[in-house]
């Protein structure tokens, strides 16, 4: 099974949405989080989200981009809960029992997302409103084959002393 974790290639994601995602955290497409808002609600950095943001399940903060990757089912266990406890949070779910079908449902529709894909491919989400309510389009970006073979970093440890 494929899901998604959040990446950050620049820190405007800190800026542009009202609580951005840890860099690495698993996330869901999170549109439920604007199911009950009007389009006169969705203004400054909740439009950004709203319009941009995948839901990072441990912050409840938003990304720009995702990535695919392979998740084990200690994940979907974590994933789960993480988003039953922000359900019960932050929507009024009378527990996290009554919010584990709609976090099984969520966690499902972002596996069928990942699953056509390669580990490594990076996903982006639009959002608009339609006459039928919230419209969804996602883009995708391959990941290079030749990507895995690159070293564009290397880790120098601060205690060293130059001589």
């Amino acid at each position: 099974m494929k899901l998604a974790r959040t990446i950050r290639f620049d820190s405007s994601d800190l800026n542009i949405f009202p609580t951005a995602a840890d860099e690495g955290e698993w996330a869901v497409v999170g549109t439920f989080c604007f199911a009950a808002m009007s389009p006169a609600d969705v203004t400054g950095k909740v439009k950004q989200a709203f319009s941009n943001g995948f839901l990072g399940c441990q912050s409840f903060g938003f990304s720009t981009l995702v990535s695919v990757v392979t998740v084990r089912p200690a994940d979907v266990e974590m994933v789960t809960d993480h988003l039953a406890r922000h359900l019960v949070e932050k929507f009024g779910a009378p527990s996290k029992a009554a919010a584990a079908d709609a976090v099984s449902d969520e966690i499902e529709f972002m596996a069928e997302l990942c699953a056509s894909h390669k580990t490594g491919t990076l996903l982006a989400i639009q959002r608009s409103w339609g006459d039928d309510g919230i419209k969804e389009v996602f883009r995708n970006l391959p990941k290079p084959d030749s990507c895995a073979e690159q070293k564009i970093w290397t880790i120098i440890d601060d205690d060293v002393e130059n001589a």
